[in-house]
């Protein structure tokens, strides 16, 4: 048994466990005017910590692709094809249903249906990315990155010269201008304050770039059974890779919600660094307990990205009488209980961090039921 090897897989879990715990503090505030200011996105270009939830995520995405197809010897054959292939359509199309969720109701508008998200993005990705290294080498796949990234800025870059306009503006740019061509303004998102979707199609090619990443990284780390020397050199990669962000950025701007190819390099250099504190922690120093904690909510990680956001649209369709007004579950659980601790955005994250413990409670038991749902 080789041990190196489990200790840095448990680092994985860890990491992605610690990467969904911010993600539903981030996304289940008791009130987003009350929110602290590292839990809300950039308004548009710059990045804060709730900016680098699902960059970690396509990350550690492509790091357990490279444990996943070792037992394939990385080799692309035909039920490897069609398992990634189903594994991705369904990752899709579970995102699309959530979307759509509770699918029937008396105001509901099939014409202005969402069609992408975030897990119709995960499954693209994880797709894509997978036939990327599964046909290639390591030279190879990183040349496809750097063509991915490269390739996107000049994209950007012609549709603004081509219509004289700033290619990183909102209302400006090709992202939102392909997305209205293919699937229509009323089927984008609509949170931004005109419809532009931050999951758009080709902002999907450099968040594949940042699925490949990931992978290099894990390659990285199993090819690699020295656990000190690896951590030196993945610390040097994720400085290397946030500089070049940092640098990038001065000509095409840090932005999550375009994936700008330089938010890219700097959110994967970010995640490096980030991962390899935590294999120092779990592996070196040997705080395995918290390492586990954290892995509860990694073992059952899309199972719980589902659940909460089911949660939340189930809240925000009941409706309690509060006071003289009718007001949906969603507030009346903040306002009945949290806002009375606190008013101000400590009460808004205590509501936050009850539903952490209330899904981590869940996932656990889950977990010593032997219940994985995999996808």
């Amino acid at each position: 048994m080789n041990h190196p090897t489990l200790r840095r897989i448990l680092a994985i879990d860890a990491f992605r466990g610690l990467t969904l715990a911010f993600m539903i503090i981030v996304n289940m505030p008791g009130s987003w005017a009350k929110a602290y200011q590292p839990l809300k996105h950039a308004n548009w270009h710059g990045c804060t910590p709730t900016d680098l939830v699902f960059p970690f995520f396509l990350f550690v995405v492509g790091i357990s692709m490279r444990y996943s197809f070792e037992k394939y010897d990385m080799c692309l054959t035909k039920p490897l094809f069609l398992k990634t292939f189903k594994r991705g359509i369904s990752i899709f199309l579970i995102g699309l249903l959530l979307n759509a969720f509770p699918f029937i109701r008396q105001d509901w508008d099939w014409s202005s249906l969402r069609i992408l998200g975030v897990l119709q993005r995960i499954g693209i990705c994880y797709f894509v990315s997978s036939i990327i290294v599964l046909k290639n080498d390591i030279r190879n796949i990183v040349k496809i990155t750097i063509a991915l990234l490269i390739g996107y800025w000049g994209l950007m870059e012609i549709f603004g010269i081509y219509h004289g306009t700033d290619p990183y503006a909102l209302q400006t740019n090709i992202i939102l201008a392909f997305d209205k061509l293919l699937l229509g303004e009323s089927h984008l998102y609509k949170g931004m304050g005109i419809p532009f979707d931050p999951e758009g199609i080709l902002s999907t090619i450099p968040s594949i770039a940042t699925t490949n990443f990931g992978f290099l990284v894990g390659t990285m780390m199993i090819t690699n059974k020295i656990i000190k020397d690896n951590i030196k050199r993945m610390i040097v990669l994720g400085l290397g890779s946030l500089l070049i962000g940092l640098f990038w950025g001065i000509l095409m701007p840090i932005n999550k919600q375009l994936w700008t190819s330089s938010y890219v390099m700097f959110t994967a250099g970010i995640a490096t660094l980030f991962i390899s504190f935590m294999i120092y922690i779990i592996d070196i120093k040997k705080y395995r307990s918290v390492a586990k904690g954290l892995a509860v909510l990694g073992s059952n990680s899309i199972f719980l990205f589902i659940i909460s956001g089911i949660w939340t649209k189930i809240l925000l369709r009941i409706n309690y009488q509060l006071n003289e007004s009718v007001v949906n579950g969603y507030y009346y659980l903040y306002k009945t209980v949290f806002f009375e601790l606190n008013e101000g955005s400590f009460g808004s994250l205590l509501f936050a961090i009850f539903h952490l413990i209330i899904f981590w409670l869940l996932l656990y038991w889950m977990k010593k039921k032997k219940i994985f749902l995999k996808i």
